[in-house]
């Protein structure tokens, strides 16, 4: 080969190949010359895409008309059916497009877009609040034509069995005004999401610290009436002391919290996003669809806002990866009362924690010495 690539830059042209990619698109993408990927890509097994495949439809044979050829003559059927008129031969004219559903709600759309409000959102508070009895399509197409078409982005999906794995993380928050300042004040969001059904809990708090961390936890697992087997988490401060590529090390309070409700922390790897994406997706959700542009005048407000928004649209959502109703797939894994119900899988086996009479959280301040709260 003229050019020696490296392993990175190899694997994304042979995967770019096996897309089905052109070389020319290859070479625009990557930056590697068409013969150079032709060249991995042949040592791959990789089958090359010439220019112009399945572009154009093979060509019919000529058909060679001589003196001698026969010529049928042609016969014309005529229509009784249509009605005579001088301008049968003129294209009809076309019919004028239906107005959309949501026109007579075009300046409250538009101002929702002003704001941010993605289409999700502005179709849930127009139910919500206007009783539009319309589909979220209608809005979704109306929407596009205001702003113009989005290319969605691609990302990986990482599939987990039920009750095996919760992820975790926080994000913004929406402002909310703060009762000693009297001003508004951006609050810490906090999501946890269960790995199969995508059940997610989000809790708000003014600050966070290695203590609220670990409630935020406890109050989490309550709500769901159980916890899994793994809880994925960023390398925040509260969760993680050192961050390591092999042996990271987990705050002892977090860990001491965990090991209460027989859960394991799996930190993700420094600058790996994309292993706990699902919470990350859910963050985005949140602060794309409910929370964008609004303003709350207490915490409690904002925490009841986002629980009926959970309940009203989170869980019965289609989810655009499993094609399943949220609420359906969360009453798979939901925890039953009997603390030591055990589900084998093929890969890893789990228990659920139900029963807090027989197990109570355990007090997240002792170790500070400030006793039970």
């Amino acid at each position: 080969m003229s050019n020696v690539l490296s392993e990175e830059k190899k694997q994304q042209v042979i995967a770019l190949g096996k897309l089905g990619w052109p070389l020319r698109r290859i070479e625009q993408a990557t930056g590697v010359r068409r013969e150079t990927a032709s060249a991995y890509l042949k040592s791959a097994g990789v089958v090359v895409c010439l220019p112009g495949w399945g572009r154009r439809a093979p060509a019919k044979p000529a058909i060679r008309v001589t003196p001698d050829s026969e010529a049928k003559p042609a016969t014309v059927t005529p229509d009784f059916i249509a009605p005579f008129s001088e301008k049968q031969g003129a294209p009809s004219a076309p019919s004028p497009p239906s107005a959309s559903v949501c026109e007579a709600y075009r300046e409250w759309i538009e101002q929702g877009l002003a704001r941010g409000r993605n289409g999700k959102a502005i179709w849930q508070d127009l139910v919500s609040d206007h009783g539009f009895a319309g589909g979220y399509q209608a809005v979704k197409r109306f929407v596009r034509t205001l702003r113009g078409p989005q290319r969605p982005e691609a990302a990986g999906i990482i599939l987990t069995a039920a009750g095996e794995e919760a992820q975790v993380d926080y994000g913004s928050g929406p402002m909310v005004r703060e009762p000693q300042s009297g001003k508004y004040r951006r609050t810490r969001l906090f999501v946890m999401t269960l790995g199969y059904s995508r059940k997610s809990v989000r809790l708000l708090a003014w600050r966070s610290s290695v203590r609220i961390w670990a409630e935020l936890h406890e109050k989490a697992f309550r709500r769901l009436g159980g916890c899994c087997r793994v809880v994925v988490l960023d390398n925040l401060k509260e969760g993680v002391l050192l961050p390591d590529i092999y042996d990271p090390t987990v705050n002892p309070l977090f860990r001491d919290v965990l090991a209460h409700y027989g859960v394991v922390a799996l930190p993700c790897r420094i600058q790996d996003p994309d292993r706990k994406g699902k919470v990350e997706s859910g963050i985005g959700h949140t602060q794309k669809t409910p929370l964008k542009g609004m303003r709350f005048e207490s915490l409690e407000e904002a925490q009841m806002y986002l629980d009926r928004w959970e309940q009203r649209w989170a869980d019965t959502r289609i989810h655009g990866t499993t094609k399943r109703q949220v609420a359906v797939m969360f009453a798979e894994e939901k925890p039953r009362s009997n603390r030591s119900a055990i589900t084998n899988t093929e890969n890893a086996w789990f228990i659920w924690t139900v029963a807090w009479r027989w197990r109570p959280p355990i007090t997240a301040c002792r170790r500070d010495g400030s006793g039970d709260r």
